[in-house]
This record gives structure tokens, C-alpha cells and sequence, in this order.
């Protein structure tokens, strides 16, 4: 079988002139039959010259038309479509030829020529398609006979022509052990029809097709998953435990083929996205061009988005400052090999040390300020208390004073929703920066700050942005899920019943960029985080989307709250007053304003506290400053005790 493939299907040079005299034995095949038909084969030497000069006339057009040239084997409607255009041509040259030379010139009687060269058209051109149909198909038996390897059977979701162009690429290519059985559409109008041999599906269907064809697949094309077919599809899919596989579209295939690499497991955080966030990228231009940009945190997750996008404002430059050495290093390489790689700037400084700070700002005199760095896992922090303090609180007093000596246009801090009625040490350090940064916007500010004249006040906005967890940001739940799936299991959850909000950190970015366009000053913004996630069920998405079944292929376990760490999050206080914005999105919260005279003393204390280690007093002063820090969880729910009896003898 293999040798009969290699003799007839050769990719050589030749082949194309074998090609080329089949056809020619096909049209003069095909000239004799429609002769036959019209006067019963009665042969005179007008019609041996008929003949020859047809042919002569054929070998011309049909070279012209370069239909030789196609590899029969990937023949396809437009190839079919040449062919007409080719034999109609054929006919009509040598139907003027004809007319010409034996009509006018040598005054032969040419009637009866239109019924013959109509009958030929018809058989020429069916058995030119013929012939390419019949060796396309002689060609796929023996590519599927050769190599009699077990496939494996999927859908595609969708019936249009991406959906199309998937299907005849799998099976164009050896090198995709993937057999396509059918498509998935919420169409009515092509429900319960075929395609190209291959019928479309309701999504209903979905479970009878695994059940009957044993599907492992469906394949989806990248473009929006928020589509209500589609996500239904894929809910589904989920749901039977068949993984959904995402394709990326066609005019991204390599050479014009899709590769296996390119072929991606669908993310968990695909499902999760909403829909897309509306931004006003005017606005944002008109804020960042030509600037000079100072992000802080810049090797992070947020830090790292910020700087991509910020870029793509058309800064003067932008200070990438981060005291993580390697990280900071990749991200400078990621971006030296885009088009912004002369407008960026590594800076090396940990923001607990105010004189590197102010080596940063004397040297590039930045304009606009986004902090991110901070420390942000929870149960870290609650074991390490002092250094929470050291870096989101004191951190960030001293990124904000000197952007004021410096004359920052905007500090954008990036908070976090943990410092809402916080139960753990890092919400609480987070909740107490908001504070102090909030202080620093009022008109007024009292003596000794800075030395100036308190009636000056400050020409710095300060902006607090808020938001929830970060899809697939440094040491979020998605990839360790997805860690513990790929070793067998069990996929640890805290709580039952624990739920988080999530959002995208590219969309968080966009939202902070509008943030700070809009804020005046003293604002702290929320984002629609859309509905909370329950973890438990991500966990089992999660473990269905890799094609096993929770609590059978792979166990969830629940490990119990860790230190600090709450059911559900929150966005907002008792007390804050929510206003909206243009942007439906995001809101405003007016928080009760904090003296700063006050909110700075109080900072002194818990950095005087926290440098004698005096670990238990800081915590208490902490709880003394946000009367809603309630630890949760935590070796420090004693000082909660200790502070109620104290009211309590008060």
C-alpha cells in the first residue's frame, strides 16, 4: 500500500507534465465521446484536424492555466472552479480559431460546432473533477490505511469558516492524532445539517456524541469565550469532564498550518473573565505621553502589567524600580526585545531605604508615581509581622513624602480588598497606608511637615486604588491548583465554603490607568470585581478541565483556614459612601478623612515599637488604630481578648 502511495502521489517535478497528458487524454477522450454523440463517429479528414487543432488549442490554455501545477491531494472548490474557467476557455479560443480559419478562410461548413463544443464542456469539465475527486479520496484511504494509528475523537465548537479551516487542517496533517466528528452550534439554521461530511450538533448532544464516540476534545477557536453558545458549550464540556481545547485563529498558524504547540488547554481564568472593560485610552494618552513614570513593585505581577501598559502611552521613559534582582532582570529582557526597550529605566532600591528613594527621584524626577510594591501573601505576613509593617506601611510613608518634596503630579497607590475590616496583619498594614496616604490630600497640613508652610499644602494627588485577587498572579490558587492536578492530587482548599473575587491583571491595570486619570485626590477606587468565586468549585472546574473527575481521579482535601485568612472579602467599610463614575466599573468610596498630624504620629509609634521587636504591642497598636481589625484565625486573636476586657474594665 505504502509503494502504490509513493508511485502515484510523488511531490516531484515531473509529476505536474504526467498531470498535464492525463488531462489532455481526458479532453481528447472527451472530444471523441461528444463527436460520437452528434454524427455517430463518422470520421472525415475535417474532423482529424478538428481534433488535432482542439487539442493543440487545449495544451495552450490549459498551460496558460497552470491546472497542472495543483497537488491533486489538497484539490479543493476553488481548484474545481479554475477547472470550469479553464475548459470554458478552451472552448471559446478554439470556437474564434475555428470560426476564423475553417469558416471564413477556407469556406468549410462549420455547422453543428456550438452542440458539439457544449456537449464537450460538460463532459470535459466533469471528468477533469471526477478524476481530481477520485484521487483526493484514493490518497486519504491510503494516508488513513498506512498509518493505522488510534485517534483520538473531537468536536469543534462552531460551523463557520474558522471552525471549517480547523477541520481540513486535522485532517491535512499527519502529525494531529485528532478525528473530528462532528461540530457543536447554536445555530437553528444549520442544526441537524452536514458539512463537509460531518454533522452539526445542539449542544444538548454534547453528552450522547461522548457517550457514543467516546469524545475526549472540543476544540474552540480564541476568539471571545464570553460568547453565550459558546461558554454554554464549554460549561458543558466541563461539566462530562471533556477538555476543551482553544486554537488560536488562522492568520496565527505557522506557514499556514497549524501547530501542535500552538494548540492550548483551555484556562480556568478564561471562564472567569466578564465581559470587557471599557476604558477611555484617550483620557489615559493625554495623562501618560511624554511623562516621566515611576512604578514601583515593577517586577510583580500588577507591577510588570503596569509597565507593559504604560509603555504603550508613549512615556518620555518609565523608572522600573524593584529590589527582586532576577525578576526585575526579566522583565527589563522582555521589554529590551519589544519596541519600548529605550524608554525604560532599572532601578534597583528597596523602598524601606528613603535614601536610595531619593538617590531615584534626584536622578530621573519622576512625574507620575504607581506604587505596587508591597507584601501581600497572608499567612507570610502573619508570621512575619515587622516586615509587613517595614514595607506597606513605612514603605509607603516614604514613597509618599518624597514624591511631595519632589513634586510627584500623582501617586497612585495599589491597595487591596484584605484591608476592609481586615483580619490579618497585611490587610491591617494595607488598610493603615490607605489612611496615610488619604491624609496627605487635605488642603491643610499641619506644621512641621517638611518645614513648609502648612498653608501651602501639597500640589501631589494622591489616588488609592482597591481590588481583589489577581488571576494568575505570583503565588495565587490557579497555579497551584494546577501544580498539585499535574502531580495526581489532592488539590488542597482552606474552606468549603471560602470565596474569593477575581480579576484579570491585565483588565486590573486598565482600571487603575482610568483611576488615575479620573482622581482628583483623596479618592479610594473600587472595581466591579463581578460575583465572588467560590474556591471549592474553581478547584473542581479546574480538575474537570484536565479531563479527570473530582473525588474519584483526583481528591480535594480541605485543610482548614490558614493564619489571618477569612471566608469572603469585601470591598467596602460600614462607613465609606460609594460613588459612581463614568465608567460603570469602577466607584468612588469617600472614606471619613484622617488627620494627618495624627495618622503620622501613630506610624511613629509603630515603627518605634516594631524596631525594639516589640511584636505584641504592634499589633495592639494596630488594632487600637482600626478599631475593625479583628484577627482571624491567628495567634493574635488573644490581643482582641485583651483589648475588649480593657474597654470593658473602662
Amino acid at each position: 500500500m505504502i509503494y502504490l502511495k509513493n508511485l502515484l502521489f510523488q511531490d516531484k517535478f515531473h509529476s505536474r507534465w504526467l498531470i498535464l497528458v492525463i488531462d489532455l487524454m481526458v479532453v481528447l477522450l472527451s472530444l471523441w465521446t461528444s463527436l460520437y454523440f452528434k454524427n455517430r463517429l463518422q470520421f472525415d479528414p475535417i474532423s482529424l484536424y478538428y481534433m488535432l487543432f482542439y487539442c493543440s488549442n487545449a495544451v495552450l490554455v490549459f498551460m496558460i492555466m497552470k491546472i497542472h501545477t495543483c497537488i491533486i491531494r489538497y484539490s479543493n472548490t476553488r481548484d474545481m472552479m479554475r477547472i470550469l474557467i479553464t475548459v470554458l476557455a478552451s472552448n471559446v479560443t478554439f470556437l474564434l480559431f475555428y470560426y476564423v480559419f475553417f469558416a471564413f478562410y477556407l469556406k468549410i461548413d462549420v455547422s453543428g460546432l456550438m452542440d458539439v463544443l457544449l456537449i464537450n464542456f460538460f463532459i470535459t469539465s466533469s471528468m477533469l473533477m471526477c478524476m481530481r475527486i477520485i484521487i483526493k479520496d484514493v490518497f486519504k484511504y491510503i494516508e488513513t490505511t498506512s498509518y493505522k494509528v488510534e485517534k483520538e475523537n473531537v468536536l469543534i465548537y462552531g460551523s463557520n469558516e474558522p471552525s471549517i479551516l480547523i477541520k481540513n487542517a486535522l485532517e491535512a496533517q499527519k502529525g494531529f492524532m485528532l478525528n473530528v466528528q462532528g461540530f457543536i452550534d447554536t445555530g437553528v439554521d444549520r442544526i441537524s445539517k452536514c458539512i463537509e461530511q460531518k454533522q452539526v450538533y445542539p449542544i444538548k448532544s454534547i453528552d450522547i456524541l461522548k457517550k457514543r464516540y467516546d469524545i475526549k476534545s472540543m476544540l474552540i477557536t480564541s476568539e471571545d469565550i464570553k460568547i453565550d453558545g459558546k461558554r454554554k458549550a464549554v460549561e458543558k464540556c466541563i461539566e462530562l469532564g471533556i477538555k476543551v481545547i482553544v486554537v488560536p485563529s488562522s492568520d496565527q498558524w505557522i506557514n499556514g498550518k497549524p501547530n501542535l504547540n500552538q494548540f492550548k488547554d483551555l484556562k480556568i481564568e478564561d471562564l472567569l473573565e466578564r465581559k470587557p472593560i471599557k476604558i477611555c485610552n484617550e483620557h489615559i494618552l493625554e495623562d501618560i505621553k511624554g511623562k516621566r513614570i515611576l512604578i514601583t513593585g515593577a517586577a510583580g505581577s500588577i507591577g510588570s502589567e503596569l509597565v507593559r501598559q504604560v509603555l504603550m502611552y508613549n512615556p518620555e521613559f518609565v523608572v522600573l524600580c524593584d529590589r527582586a534582582e532576577t525578576p526585575l532582570h526579566d522583565i527589563q529582557m522582555e521589554i529590551e526585545d519589544g519596541l519600548y526597550g529605550n524608554r525604560t529605566r532599572i532601578f534597583i532600591a528597596d523602598i524601606q531605604n528613603s535614601g536610595r528613594i531619593k538617590t531615584l527621584f534626584n536622578l530621573y524626577r519622576p512625574q507620575i508615581v504607581f506604587h505596587a510594591a508591597a507584601y501581600k501573601h497572608v499567612p507570610m505576613m502573619e508570621n512575619n509581622p515587622t516586615e509587613a509593617i517595614l514595607t506597606n506601611v513605612w514603605g509607603t510613608k516614604i514613597l509618599a513624602d518624597i514624591s511631595i518634596e519632589f513634586n510627584v503630579e500623582k501617586f497612585v497607590m495599589i491597595s487591596t480588598d484584605k484591608a476592609v475590616r481586615p483580619t490579618n496583619i497585611m490587610g491591617a498594614s494595607k488598610r493603615i497606608a490607605e489612611m496615610y496616604i488619604q491624609s496627605l490630600n487635605n488642603i491643610l497640613f499641619e506644621e512641621h511637615f517638611f518645614n513648609s508652610d502648612p498653608s501651602k499644602g501639597s500640589q501631589t494627588r494622591f489616588i488609592t486604588t482597591r481590588f481583589g485577587n489577581v488571576l494568575g498572579s505570583n503565588g495565587s490558587v490557579i497555579p497551584r491548583f494546577k501544580a498539585q492536578i499535574e502531580k495526581g492530587g489532592p488539590v488542597t482548599v482552606t474552606h468549603p465554603d471560602i470565596t474569593r473575587y477575581f480579576m484579570t491583571i491585565p483588565e486590573a491595570v486598565q482600571l487603575v490607568l482610568e483611576a488615575a486619570v479620573m482622581g482628583n485626590g483623596g479618592e479610594i477606587f473600587l472595581f466591579d470585581m463581578g460575583e465572588p468565586v467560590k474556591i471549592a468549585d474553581l478547584a473542581a472546574n479546574m480538575i474537570k478541565m484536565a479531563g479527570l473527575v473530582p473525588g474519584k481521579d483526583i481528591q480535594i482535601v480541605y485543610t482548614g483556614l490558614r493564619p489571618g485568612e477569612k471566608l469572603y472579602e469585601e470591598l467596602l467599610n460600614a462607613e465609606e459612601e460609594v460613588i459612581p463614575t463614568y465608567n460603570k466599573d469602577i466607584k468612588i468610596s469617600k472614606n471619613i478623612p484622617v488627620s494627618y498630624a495624627k495618622i503620622n504620629n501613630l506610624i511613629k509609634d509603630l515603627l518605634e515599637l516594631n524596631l525594639h521587636n516589640e511584636v505584641d504591642l504592634m499589633v495592639s497598636k494596630m488594632k487600637t488604630i482600626l478599631p475593625d481589625y479583628i484577627s482571624n484565625n491567628s495567634q493574635y486573636e488573644k490581643l482582641d481578648i485583651k483589648l475588649i476586657d480593657k474597654q470593658m474594665v473602662n
